[in-house]
């Protein structure tokens, strides 16, 4: 019932890579600063690398024997916990679900540990500010708008964005980067 992930490759959850590029956007159009967080393997820290080449900031790798077989509780427990380490943010974005657990619960575990508001399915951002979040998410009849203080956290689907290919300035400078 573990996965078995010595030997492969750690990419980046192909779902994510669609968060990853609306926070581009989102920082492109606002200012401001990505730190890409993930836990895993020491061999993940390839993929925060990508996700740096591609326009994030920084990148911070939860990693230890302790987290091994974690279910999807315990990681959105330790990566809420990491969250919190950074100080203070404004948005949190992240894929629709896990391919490898297809089970979409980390995202709502995050927004449950860090009592902030969620919204599941994101397909649009309409509108951000300093205080509010306006955005379209996918249910069953349509669409659905919803407005959110922030600080909050975002699932976002296929449909929310194109995702970029990391530059080749961007590969230098993620060479570069300390991850933490």
């Amino acid at each position: 019932g573990t996965m078995v992930r010595e030997g492969v490759e750690s990419i980046i959850n192909p779902l994510d890579l669609y968060a990853i590029e609306v926070g581009i956007q989102l920082k492109e159009e606002h200012g401001g600063k990505i730190t890409v967080i993930t836990m895993g393997p020491p061999s993940a820290d390839k993929a925060l690398r990508e996700a740096i080449a591609m326009g994030c900031d920084d990148g911070i790798l939860v990693s230890g024997k302790e987290f091994a077989g974690s279910d999807t509780w315990a990681t959105g427990y330790t990566l809420s916990s990491a969250i919190r380490k950074t100080g203070k943010f404004d948005l949190i974005i992240a894929g629709e679900r896990a391919t490898d657990g297809d089970t979409g619960q980390v995202g709502p575990g995050l927004a449950s540990f860090l009592d902030i508001p969620l919204a599941t399915y994101t397909s649009k951002i309409v509108e951000i500010n300093s205080k509010n979040i306006v955005v379209e998410r996918l249910i069953e009849e349509g669409y659905e708008t919803l407005k959110m203080p922030l600080p909050a956290l975002l699932t976002v689907v296929k449909e929310i964005s194109y995702p970029r290919l990391p530059t080749l300035r961007g590969k230098q400078r993620a060479k570069k980067t300390d991850i933490p």
